[in-house]
């Protein structure tokens, strides 16, 4: 059993997510380079979404954007109701720490710490006690099957394994959204696999889940799969309606 998702008083159904009109253009001298284009995009609470298309067709930038880690060039955002172009910089750090989790392809796992310290850093963000934030941080290493590995440092661990604690250092906080990059791209086939279970359960127990992916199989995990090509949606299905294409 993972953490049980309290942080938000939100019937189920309500919009997380709103994206209206968005556009993402990044100036290169005398270039400008449109990566995004005209995206309407909503995600409810509850949902589990993959992100897919081919190389460059927006896919980061986007969830850069989701995850407010940078701004649109036009087009308005909305995450729980507030919209990211009113929030400064502190506000724009405080809904990162509190409301979103991210997991990447590559861990970001800080290799001079262990597995509880890595898994802590977002409660120290958050300026929690620490006998608070060892408590939770166990429970969530628990729950992620790593107990026995909470003092191994990352180099000491499997693919898999250290994007297990990626997950939990994402969850430890409790947030609305997590944001998974390319979460299967650096594992086998099976590591992948089980990974996904975990998001599966995640997912099942509230906690909506915006994944980037490139593989096809990994997307058909996911509730829903919006397809980008060349910064526009292609396609906005639910996986059932996907299927009987």
């Amino acid at each position: 059993m993972l953490i049980p998702h309290s942080s938000l008083l939100i019937v189920g159904g309500q919009m997380l997510i709103q994206v209206s009109g968005l556009r993402k253009r990044y100036q290169m001298g005398s270039l400008s380079l449109e990566v995004l284009r005209d995206i309407d995009l909503s995600v409810e609470e509850g949902e589990f979404v993959s992100i897919m298309g081919p190389s460059g067709s927006g896919k980061s930038t986007l969830m850069h954007i989701l995850g407010c880690l940078d701004r649109p060039t036009e087009g308005e955002y909305s995450i729980d109701g507030d919209k990211v172009a009113r929030l400064d910089d502190k506000a724009l750090s405080k809904v990162r720490n509190e409301k979103i989790g991210f997991v990447f392809q590559a861990f970001n796992l800080l290799t001079d710490l262990d597995v509880l310290h890595n898994v802590e850093l977002p409660l120290v963000y958050a300026g929690l006690h620490r006998a608070e934030r060892h408590r939770k941080s166990l429970e969530t290493i628990e729950a992620v099957g790593l107990s026995d590995r909470i003092h191994h440092l990352p180099t000491e661990l499997s693919g898999g394994q250290c994007q297990r604690v990626a997950i939990a250092r994402a969850l430890v906080n409790d947030p609305a959204i997590i944001l998974a990059d390319e979460p299967t791209g650096n594992l086998d086939s099976r590591t992948g696999d089980e990974i996904i279970e975990i998001f599966q359960r995640i997912n099942e127990e509230g906690r909506t889940i915006i994944m980037v992916t490139h593989e096809e199989y990994v997307a058909q995990h996911t509730r829903r799969i919006v397809l980008l090509k060349d910064g526009e949606i292609l396609s906005d299905d639910h996986v059932g309606d996907r299927l009987r294409k």
